[in-house]
């Protein structure tokens, strides 16, 4: 049976849970389809503040179905052609996504798996948690915009490292590269991620959003056009509502009660 991705509101976050245990919780087309499905309530409902990916069991996801991909070969290439399409547009809606997206990774993510962490905005991993990226070994080249990601955040050297090299890199030191936020023990990333979720999930959301955007916009951006940006961005937050709250909230010394 292919996987799938199921969903549950907790609180203010929106938890997707990748779920084929016994395949790692490879992708599917299915748990493309339900992960679009999902991103775009997301981002409709105001009650839903942070979405957390998951998944099911003991590990993150291990990328493709490989006995599927081999059986693929057989067939010619336009269903891979469009499982690809199908995974790109999950991948544009994760990193899209104007509220915080967080992985809560346990076990392996691996491969496709590994990019989904990528395309998050902040990763909480097990202590145990292993990433991998290469496809070397099995004859075939990366995907799922894990290229695009590494070219923006890692030095190239240690790029090429993940995508040739075969060897699992372990949470701390994927930590020390920059790509997770948290470290915890193992068993206990949703929970943390949960947790990181409530905190952002009580700031303004109209504040959140344009952080998010604004780092989104900022890589392919001059100087002079990004202050025009934050300019712009600031001031349309200083005339909401949640900022005269968030202003009279801090200087009164008490929590600030924000609008949806």
């Amino acid at each position: 049976m292919a996987s799938q991705m199921f969903t549950e509101q907790r609180d203010g976050a929106l938890v997707l849970t990748l779920s084929d245990p016994a395949t790692r919780n490879s992708l599917s087309l299915q748990a493309y389809a339900a992960g679009l499905e999902a991103m775009a309530h997301a981002e409709s409902d105001p009650e839903v503040r942070c979405v957390v990916l998951r998944g099911d069991g003991e590990h993150f996801c291990g990328g493709g179905n490989l006995q599927r991909l081999l059986a693929v070969r057989d067939r010619g290439p336009d269903e891979q052609l469009a499982s690809m399409a199908a995974l790109g547009a999950f991948v544009e809606a994760l990193h899209a996504c104007p509220k915080p997206v967080i992985a809560a990774v346990e076990g392996y993510a691996a491969g496709a798996g590994c990019a989904l962490v990528l395309a998050c905005d902040l990763v909480v991993a097990a202590e145990d948690a292993k990433f991998v990226l290469s496809y070397g070994r099995i004859g075939l080249s990366p995907d799922a915009g894990s290229t695009w990601q590494l070219a923006r955040r890692v030095p190239s050297a240690l790029a090429l490292q993940m995508l040739w090299l075969p060897e699992p890199i372990d949470a701390r030191r994927w930590q020390s590269w920059g790509l997770a936020n948290e470290i915890v023990d193992h068993g206990h990333a949703l929970p943390a991620a949960l947790a990181l979720a409530a905190r952002l999930a009580a700031m303004a959301p109209n504040a959140v959003e344009s952080a998010k955007a604004l780092m989104r916009e900022a890589p392919g951006s001059t100087l002079a056009a990004q202050l025009d940006r934050e300019r712009d961005h600031f001031v349309r937050n200083l005339f909401h509502p949640n900022a005269g709250e968030g202003l009279r909230a801090f200087l009164d010394k008490r929590a600030a009660r924000f609008v949806r």
